[in-house]
């Protein structure tokens, strides 16, 4: 009886954990819903049976498996979307894919996203309008494989935080208005991830001014 009862027991909390999965999921998705606009009704998504086969099957969204709940994926990109970030991303506990590219979505980085997100292994947020500095507390994603901000209106320094992301192999913030000096850790990504950037400095773009080598000597140099 003993092994029956416990059969029975892990029956009914793995049920629970499925329904529990699917709701979290489901207010994560009415959230995002709710938040943008959407002019070509890309996020019709309906809610009516809200089971595991329905949810994944939904546009832009993907899950681990036709059995597991949880959402891995949201590709959301290039659908005319507007409005902030989503608060409501919190509830996509097991989210690693977040593509947002080629939209129209403005305001800040959430300080909060890497709390929101803690397993997101790819960010896509370019080509957007986002404003605002890039927020240390990037540095709590730290499964970050792909990070691309370009194309965006972000301003200040970037964090030296982001090159701690030990996991980071593809990197981009060109076409901001970012300035300061482009930190050590970083130097191994290109030029090209850097560029639009007026005031950034230092490898792999030139030497900051004031640097030896850099600007400033070379205009001493000219008067001479």
């Amino acid at each position: 009886m003993n092994i029956y009862f416990f059969l029975a027991s892990l029956l009914v909390l793995t049920s629970f954990s499925v329904i529990f999965s699917i709701d979290d999921d489901v207010k994560c998705l009415e959230g995002i819903q709710a938040s943008l606009k959407d002019p070509e009704g890309k996020l019709s998504w309906s809610f009516a049976n809200p089971t595991v086969e329905s949810i994944c099957k939904l546009n832009g969204v993907s899950c681990w498996n036709q059995k597991e709940a949880r959402i891995i994926s949201l590709d959301l990109g290039s659908m005319q979307l507007s409005g902030r970030l989503p608060e409501s991303l919190n509830l996509c506990h097991s989210l690693q894919t977040l593509n947002l590219s080629n939209n129209d979505i403005s305001g800040p980085i959430p300080v909060e996203l890497c709390s929101w997100l803690p397993y997101i292994v790819t960010l896509d947020l370019s080509n957007n309008q986002l404003s605002g500095p890039i927020p240390s507390q990037i540095v709590g994603c730290e499964y970050l494989n792909k990070l691309v901000l370009s194309n965006n209106k972000l301003s200040g320094s970037i964090p030296y935080e982001v090159g701690r992301l030990d996991r980071l192999r593809e990197f981009s913030v060109a076409g901001n208005a970012l300035s300061g000096s482009i930190p050590s850790d970083l130097a191994k990504f290109k030029g090209e991830s850097f560029e639009g950037n007026k005031g950034l400095c230092g490898n792999p773009l030139g030497k900051c001014r004031g640097s030896p080598g850099g600007n400033a000597a070379r205009e001493r140099r000219r008067w001479w």
